[in-house]
């Protein structure tokens, strides 16, 4: 049986999100396991010259997208290496573990809905294999 992979938000999933009460800032914890190549087959206008590694595509998205982002006063709190769960599935291996915090649930849809920073979500697209993207509201 083969396994499902996520790489984008359903409508459902969006719609949900816009429909809960979350006062304040939102902090989204980003679960991703990369291609060992890029995939740049569907994005020919945006490829590099060579052939990259998926890491390097999600890096060089990061560094497009990070304007994007603090121009809606959000913020990257915490990028790391990831590995296997040490509680939890054991045949899931996270490449990239990142904590990007926004400053209110407006400001993420203002952010994934900007035109041109849907220009440069190709290289997103292009180093991903698999995601998870869990939204989080202060709780305490």
């Amino acid at each position: 049986m083969e396994s499902k992979t996520y790489l984008y938000p359903t409508y459902e999933a969006g719609r949900d999100l816009m429909l809960k009460n979350i006062q304040g800032s939102i902090v989204n914890l980003n679960l991703i396991h990369l291609k060992e190549i890029a995939d740049y087959s569907e994005f020919p206008e945006i490829a590099p010259a060579g052939q990259i590694s998926g890491y390097e595509a999600f890096m060089l998205y990061i560094e497009l997208a990070k304007p994007f982002l603090e121009q809606g006063g959000g913020e990257i709190l915490f990028i790391g290496k990831g590995d296997r769960f040490l509680i939890g599935p054991q045949d899931e291996q996270w490449d990239v573990c990142m904590l990007v915090r926004q400053k209110s649930k407006s400001d993420f849809f203002a952010f994934e809905q900007d035109p041109d920073y849907m220009k440069i979500t190709g290289h997103r697209s292009a180093a991903i294999l698999d995601s998870r993207l869990l939204p989080l509201e202060i709780a305490l």
